[in-house]
């Protein structure tokens, strides 16, 4: 019997990363998770992608890269509490060069472990936004990783051609527990439902008409 392929899965903790990695164990893929402390504000993203790898039964590694705060600290109100947070998008909201770093991070896990395949949860609505989230990037970076390693590993993004709220849709079919998710970019007990991110979870699961199980202080 041949042996499950193995992938390592960029597990951020929110909807779109989470239903990556119920895709990817759908798919048949062994699931190897990572996700990282990077000196974000928002540290319970880190638990809520522990319960997410717990409830699909896999693996989850935890990285501490909580120096690089001193990095982004004066540029990204995601990791600077004295640059406001917007509601919309602001470039103060981009974590400069984020994906490349946890996308890098993946790839020496995954040849370490002989995965030959690492999904991240880029998707189309960010990709008017963020560069590390387009195709042209990841794709680039998959080339940069393969002459790196010497390996045929690839990066994909299988959600980067879906809307968000067409990644909701799919979650609810995948059985995603979307409450056991998190977007903010805060710390409260709840998600503040004003930040970019939060705004940006209520109307993809409008869109989706799926209920919408999160609680929100506003």
């Amino acid at each position: 019997m041949a042996k499950t392929e193995k992938c390592v899965v960029v597990l951020s903790g929110g909807p779109d990363s989470s239903t990556v990695a119920y895709w990817a164990k759908s798919e048949g893929y062994d699931v190897y998770a990572m996700t990282y402390r990077y000196g974000q504000i928002g540290t319970k993203e880190i638990s809520y992608a522990s319960k997410i790898a717990e409830s699909l039964g896999v693996p989850i590694k935890v990285l501490d890269l909580s120096s690089l705060r001193e990095i982004f600290k004066g540029v990204t109100s995601l990791c600077d509490e004295g640059i406001p947070m917007t509601s919309s998008f602001s470039k103060p909201i981009i974590v400069p060069f984020r994906n490349a770093i946890f996308l890098s991070i993946a790839v020496a896990y995954a040849v370490s472990i002989g995965a030959k395949k690492v999904f991240y949860g880029a998707q189309g609505s960010d990709e008017p936004f963020y560069p590390d989230c387009r195709r042209e990037f990841y794709k680039s970076f998959e080339k940069t990783a393969q002459l790196g390693t010497e390996s045929e590993i690839t990066i994909e993004a299988p959600f980067s051609s879906m809307l968000k709220s067409e990644v909701i849709k799919l979650g609810a079919k995948l059985g995603v527990p979307f409450q056991l998710t998190w977007s903010c970019y805060l710390n409260e007990q709840e998600h503040c439902g004003k930040c970019e991110s939060c705004i940006n979870r209520k109307r993809a699961f409008k869109e989706a008409a799926i209920p919408d199980p999160t609680e929100y202080m506003e």
